[in-house]
């Protein structure tokens, strides 16, 4: 049995193959088999909260005040984190945060300057 590609659109396992169409039955997305065709990538892409692309060493500010674990202090909204750096887990962004020290963020919680 050959393995049919995931949904492009929302990732989807449970494609179905109709002539030379896939189609997804969770988001209704059809293509063609041509466009199937994997094509390499850089990698992951990673965006902030407005949808501009990250880059290692940018400088971002927090878009909501975020409680940090294991402690009591918070993250300001608008508090600048300088020379980010980007990671492939969890957490999206490593950063040193004048006050906090290193810390991990996620990119759907900044904005870049």
């Amino acid at each position: 049995m050959s393995a049919l590609p995931p949904c492009p659109k929302c990732n989807s396992a449970f494609t179905y193959e109709d002539g030379s169409t896939y189609i997804c039955p969770e988001c209704a997305h059809e293509w063609s088999a041509q466009a199937a065709v994997p094509t390499e990538t850089d990698g992951r892409v990673y965006r902030d909260s407005a949808g501009n692309v990250l880059q290692d060493g940018d400088t971002v500010t927090v878009t909501k005040d975020l409680k940090l674990k294991g402690s009591a202090g918070v993250v300001k909204m608008g508090t600048k984190a300088k020379n980010i750096r980007l990671v492939d887990s969890d957490h999206d962004i490593d950063c040193k945060i004048d006050g906090f020290g290193a810390m991990s963020l996620k990119s759907e919680f900044v904005k870049k300057v």
